[in-house]
């Protein structure tokens, strides 16, 4: 005891102690919030087809519904991923539930194309989230768990969408679609909540980082290429890919790319960190990350159709929606099972190697699917094959690069990392899409050889991507 205290004198200030980090509630409450702005992109799915009769719009005006969250969501991330670098990823999580919520409720209560279409653009915009979520995991968390929560929460992007599809079919042919969307957002709201409450805001200050300006030219011209790109690959199909405007897409995404990367090799604040991003370990992470995105598209789009297709097809399952959607949820729960051992095998072998693995395992569940594309048994075991290689994959791929990343830039890196995902599984999306609408059969549905070719495709995408994992720096890599 000092003389000062002894004495009756009041003894220097001492600083509060810090309270433990709740692990599990962070992941917890991290994971729910990037699931559900997965999901979104899943969540239309099963009345896709029933949109025109719902809204009395042609199907043209009613694929904006998706169009437009793809569309949101890309120019959303990049931007969530530098304000969360600059202020702090726990604040921008907030700011980007705000949206999400506001527009699920929207298209809880639209009785129009024109108000559904606007609630979906809002639910874009919180796909920010998913990013952000693995840098508040770095940001927050002690050093030997982030490992196994960033995992969790990087799979959960995966399983979000997977369990989406059966769960919104179910409530769309025994309730109402509206529901899903009040279902959205009162999980949204609460995983607003549980943010606010087991997130700690971060420990360490970033003064001179909030300072920075925000790279505004940065931004709009990165907007502007990606609503160009986007546009020319969702609606080409439907142009023509020699049309005019598909071209002119492409020109104007073309030229503002460019002019965006010298912008950003000039900016002393960049958007997007382009000389980091080029080095080779980032480079090929975003390229495998890329083949990856694409790869597992073909089984969300091949297999539900296989499914519903009627008996007389000669290669349809004529299952109802309903069927349908339960058949694939198995797929959904393995995935979440697949993700906690996705963090002890990263441990173990290198998440380079999980990488890989992962991206193998999806591309035998490809083969599966392509054998037994007759059989619902069959197909049940491809998706729960090819989803358990998705968890794999998912769950490394954030750990990959935050390994090649500063820990100031975690959020922006990660958001660039899911801009080149969603890019893969839209350039896919219209490949498979022009593929089976040339493949046709004469009554106008998709034939066998056009499914069996998708699913091929996507099984080489899935090997590419593996054998571009194989190339990554090795002693680069966290784990």
């Amino acid at each position: 005891m000092t003389a000062a205290v002894s004495a009756g004198r009041p003894g220097p200030p001492t600083a509060a102690p810090t309270p433990p980090v709740r692990t599990g509630a962070v992941t917890a409450a991290l994971a729910l919030a990037g699931g559900l702005a997965a999901a979104v992109q899943t969540l239309i799915v099963p009345i896709l087809g029933l949109l025109p009769e719902i809204f009395h719009a042609s199907p043209t005006d009613t694929a904006w519904a998706v169009t437009v969250t793809l569309v949101a969501s890309a120019v959303a991330v990049p931007i969530a991923g530098r304000l969360g670098d600059m202020y702090g990823a726990r604040r921008m999580v907030l700011v980007s539930l705000a949206p999400l919520i506001g527009g699920s409720l929207l298209c809880a209560t639209a009785s129009s194309l024109e108000v559904m279409v606007a609630g979906r653009a809002l639910q874009g915009l919180g796909m920010g989230i998913v990013p952000l979520g693995l840098s508040l995991l770095r940001e927050v968390l002690p050093a030997d768990r982030v490992g196994g929560a960033t995992a969790i929460v990087g799979a959960s992007t995966g399983i979000g969408g997977a369990i989406t599809v059966p769960a919104s079919a179910a409530l769309s042919q025994y309730a109402d679609w509206h529901v899903t969307y009040w279902g959205v957002a009162a999980l949204a709201t609460v995983a607003a909540v549980l943010t606010w409450h087991a997130v700690p805001p971060r420990r360490r200050s970033r003064a001179g980082e909030a300072r920075q300006r925000f790279d505004t030219a940065g931004a709009t011209l990165l907007t502007v290429a990606l609503l160009a790109l986007l546009l020319a690959i969702s609606q080409g199909g439907r142009w023509g890919w020699a049309s005019g405007q598909t071209l002119l897409l492409i020109g104007v995404a073309t030229t503002a790319m460019l002019a965006f990367v010298a912008v950003e090799l000039a900016s002393k604040h960049p958007l997007v960190d382009v000389r980091g991003a080029a080095r080779r370990g980032p480079a090929l992470a975003h390229l495998a990350s890329l083949l990856v995105g694409a790869s597992m598209y073909a089984q969300s789009l091949v297999i539900p159709q296989v499914l519903q297709l009627p008996v007389e097809t000669g290669f349809g399952l004529g299952q109802s929606m309903l069927r349908a959607g339960l058949l694939l949820l198995p797929g959904g729960m393995v995935m979440m099972l697949a993700a906690p051992f996705a963090a002890r095998l990263g441990r173990a072998i290198g998440y380079r190697v999980t990488l890989m693995c992962g991206a193998v395992v999806i591309a035998c569940g490809y083969a599966l699917a392509a054998l037994e594309m007759d059989s619902t048994a069959g197909l049940m075991a491809a998706v729960m094959v090819c989803n358990v290689g998705i968890g794999l994959a998912y769950a490394a791929i954030p750990m990959i690069i935050i390994g090649f990343t500063p820990p100031e830039h975690t959020a922006g890196a990660n958001s660039l990392n899911t801009l080149v995902r969603s890019i893969g599984s839209s350039l896919a999306a219209a490949g498979i899409g022009t593929l089976l609408a040339e493949l046709a059969t004469s009554a106008g549905n998709p034939s066998a050889h056009a499914f069996t070719v998708a699913l091929v495709a996507g099984g080489l995408a899935a090997l590419a991507g593996s054998a571009v994992a194989a190339l990554l720096p090795r002693d680069a890599v966290l784990g």
